[in-house]
């Protein structure tokens, strides 16, 4: 039971961290990636369809993102996707290519950029102490309900915070690599 509870509250904590780690992939750091153009849903013969399924997306070089549309008439679909998913990018259409700029970062919207990243970094460690305090719940139920042994349920919280310490410290370097990332001019 106590192992169940472990491991089930490890399982969700790594999960807190990978969101994070998807946020973060999202920011754009004025380098061309085709992350940033992750969760974009063109609208493609009246269904929201993945952009990554109506064409290929690639990096030429490391200011520009290109998309190869496989469909001549999605291409303005696309094109709107793109603009509507407030990412600060115009596309550029090409023939059935779309060529995407990345611009330059200032000063101040790289500030703005840690600021996003901080509220991510922080709502993902809260999300790490919710289960920590949830398996915590569990294992005190375990107690009363099951007889576990109060030994065994406080060994298990100090796993439980070994958990947290780790996850915690892992957002901590993404946080400090997305930062540094940002700051890079």
């Amino acid at each position: 039971m106590i192992k169940d509870i472990l491991k089930d509250a490890d399982s969700r904590m790594n999960k807190a961290v990978e969101v994070v780690r998807l946020e973060f992939n999202r920011i754009r750091t004025g380098k061309a990636t085709t992350s940033l153009l992750d969760g974009i849903k063109v609208d493609y013969y009246g269904n929201p369809t993945p952009l990554n399924q109506v064409g290929s997306i690639s990096t030429p070089d490391i200011h520009t993102i290109a998309i190869q549309v496989w469909d001549k008439g999605a291409i303005q679909s696309v094109e709107k996707a793109i603009q509507n998913a407030n990412l600060g990018l115009n596309p550029i259409a090409d023939g059935q290519l779309l060529r995407i700029p990345i611009p330059k970062l200032n000063e101040e919207r790289r500030k703005e950029l840690v600021k996003l990243i901080k509220k991510f970094a922080e709502e993902g460690k809260v999300a790490v102490r919710n289960v920590r305090r949830d398996a915590i719940e569990h294992l005190k139920k375990a107690e009363k309900d099951e007889h576990v042994s109060e030994d065994e349920r406080k060994h298990a919280e100090t796993e439980a915070q070994k958990f947290t310490d780790k996850h915690i410290k892992d957002i901590d370097i993404l946080f400090q690599q997305k930062e540094k990332e940002i700051m890079e001019v």
